[in-house]
């Protein structure tokens, strides 16, 4: 064994490449999977929200789903494609690819560790939301106590692996397709008469202190900021799709349907039964009276109005079929610390994760997931920008784990994450002409435009500096020696 070979951790020597006869067509695996976690109610519920007068409908239908649309693309060509195609290729999981573009010891902290991390801010939001539906439904039972064993079910289930993910996940997600189906079929009748101006005046009369309405690239930033800044992990996860992957259609097609189609069509129907309730003069007025004050934007809030005495029982459901991706978090953190620390019992380390998603659930914290998604977008945007830029430097190939902590991902995530997790308002200070870069962006006529870009649009302006910074330090030769991995005999 060579003095370079020698440098690399036993994680790296001892995986082993997903074998062709495991792997299965994109429609048995990567497509129903992914289309599972659009599913879950916290994602579509936000699809026409904003705080501002008009939601995201403030510009109209048409141009909420252009935005929805170019959202989905990005999701799936920017985030997904090249992790997924990387999991294909190698045969080899996210802890392992990522190595080539974070090093071999910079690996197993980012995205190892960081995915392991963060799923507990997504099972948190999970465990937050789904224990209010069912506190909806038996308020009886104190929503606290929900959270506490929701959480734990939700860990243990996790733990078990994902022959027990996959049983409780194999037919409830059709359960939020068919709520989805039912609340745009009741407003069905007011998607015509939908007049976003008119929905923007009603706005100002219910809540005059409601921020101005969105600009319409305003509008494509909120969109984008919410769907990319919810599916970033995902994105990165691509790569352990892409191990069940047979070859390029199947990465291709499962991100298509799975992604692409999947987003466009949760998210558009949301919108389209928001949009019909305000156009409908009769449920608009049942609607405004149900807000007691505010504009009801998300759209499970209209499933009181529209199905009564049922509606208990309806967001029960949309609860219980919110189990499989806190189930699913739970196993993806068990995977990630079951590999970066081994020495580490997995009940200790995933209960310890639970523990602290279950006070955030209890805090109320994890019920703002506009912020979650931003914090989740700013971590890992930059990540799969990273990994994108790598991949089309090495044409399309693995390079295999470098040594130690790649210079070039690592700078390249620390300021993508910068831009992305800045507050809004102190980003742009970050390029103006007095400040490295800013004059680039005020030659080329820009500079509004991405500061635009970085306050109200985080993970993807994330994204853009990460895959820039990596591209200029791997031209500036700010990349450490590749390592070859010994055949196993």
């Amino acid at each position: 064994m060579s003095e370079q070979t020698s440098q690399l951790p036993s994680y790296i020597t001892s995986a082993t490449p997903n074998p062709a006869g495991n792997r299965a067509p994109w429609y048995k695996n990567t497509a129903p999977t992914y289309a599972g976690i659009f599913l879950w109610f916290v994602f579509w519920q936000d699809a026409a929200n904003a705080s501002a007068m008009g939601g995201l409908l403030s510009h109209g239908i048409g141009w909420a789903l252009i935005s929805l649309v170019i959202s989905a693309a990005i999701c799936h060509f920017l985030f997904y494609l090249v992790p997924g195609m990387l999991g294909m290729k190698t045969g080899l999981p996210l802890y392992i690819v990522g190595t080539s573009t974070f090093g071999a010891q910079g690996g197993f902290i980012l995205p190892g560790f960081l995915m392991g991390v963060l799923q507990f801010g997504w099972l948190g939001v999970n465990v937050y939301f789904s224990s209010l539906a069912i506190n909806a439904m038996i308020p009886s039972i104190p929503a606290n106590v929900i959270m506490v064993i929701w959480g734990v079910l939700a860990a243990f289930v996790g733990l078990k692996g994902i022959k027990y993910v996959g049983m409780v996940a194999t037919y409830l997600p059709l359960i939020p397709l068919v709520v989805l189906l039912l609340l745009v079929a009741k407003t069905a009748g007011g998607i015509g008469s939908f007049d976003p101006q008119k929905f923007v005046e009603l706005h100002k009369a219910t809540v005059p202190a409601a921020p101005a309405a969105l600009s319409t690239f305003g509008v494509l930033a909120f969109m984008m900021t919410f769907v990319v800044g919810f599916f970033a992990t995902a994105g990165a996860a691509g790569v352990d799709f892409g191990t069940n992957s047979r070859d390029k259609k199947d990465v291709s097609m499962g991100g298509i349907i799975g992604i692409l189609v999947a987003i466009v069509v949760t998210g558009g129907l949301a919108i389209l039964a928001v949009a019909g309730a305000y156009g409908s003069p009769e449920i608009c007025k049942q609607t405004v009276e149900a807000g007691k004050g505010s504009i009801i934007l998300q759209a499970p809030g209209l499933i009181p109005v529209l199905f009564g005495a049922k509606s208990g029982l309806i967001m029960f459901l949309l609860a219980i079929a919110a189990f499989p991706p806190a189930c699913f978090s739970s196993f993806i953190a068990a995977n990630s610390f079951r590999t970066t620390l081994p020495k580490v019992n997995p009940f200790i380390s995933v209960g310890i994760g639970a523990a602290v998603s279950i006070a955030l659930a209890i805090t109320g914290m994890a019920g703002k997931a506009i912020v979650v998604f931003q914090i989740i977008g700013a971590s890992f945007g930059p990540v799969c920008g990273a990994m994108m830029v790598d991949y089309i430097l090495s044409k399309g190939k693995w390079t295999g784990p470098r040594a130690g902590f790649n210079p070039a991902g690592w700078i390249a995530w620390f300021l993508g994450f910068i831009v992305g997790i800045l507050p809004i308002g102190a980003v742009p200070d970050l390029i103006r002409p007095n400040v490295p870069f800013g004059f680039v962006t005020t030659f080329f006529g820009i500079e509004r435009f991405w500061s635009y870009l970085c306050t109200s649009c985080a993970p993807v302006a994330a994204f853009i500096v990460g895959a820039t910074v990596y591209l200029i330090c791997s031209k500036l030769g700010w990349r450490s020696a590749v390592i070859p991995i010994p055949a196993k005999k």
